[in-house]
């Protein structure tokens, strides 16, 4: 019977937590977690940053623009409410296909460098 230290040694298996690490939304728990050990890889370690950054710029995102519905008031409300929904809705589209373009090239074994994230990530443990 295999220790379980060598069944998380396996590459594929490696590689599977990658993409798990990509998942939206639910993928940024992971992410951090790996981010809290210190005997992950650097790739698993670079993949998880990247995913835990743009979690979080869309949460952000997302808070500030549903808080500015919910405030917006007057006679331009109503018009002024739909557009930030679809603003919303854009942003939340975005990070969703910046993650799966961001699997493309995990599978591609590419690099995950995003303009202007480099200089962001390599301030994260």
């Amino acid at each position: 019977m295999e220790d379980s230290r060598d069944v998380l040694e396996n590459r594929t298996l490696k590689r599977l937590f990658l993409f798990i690490y990509l998942v939206p939304v639910f993928g940024v728990v992971p992410a951090l977690w790996t981010l809290s050990r210190r005997d992950s890889d650097r790739k698993q370690r670079e993949v998880s940053r990247v995913a835990t950054l743009i979690g979080l710029a869309w949460l952000i995102g997302t808070l500030l623009l549903t808080s500015g519905v919910a405030v917006t008031s007057g006679e331009n409300a109503q018009s002024m409410g739909i557009s930030q929904l679809l603003f919303n809705s854009l942003f939340t589209s975005s990070y969703f296909l910046s993650n799966l373009w961001l699997m493309v090239r995990v599978w591609r074994r590419q690099s995950l460098d995003l303009p202007g994230l480099k200089r962001i990530t390599k301030y994260l443990p």
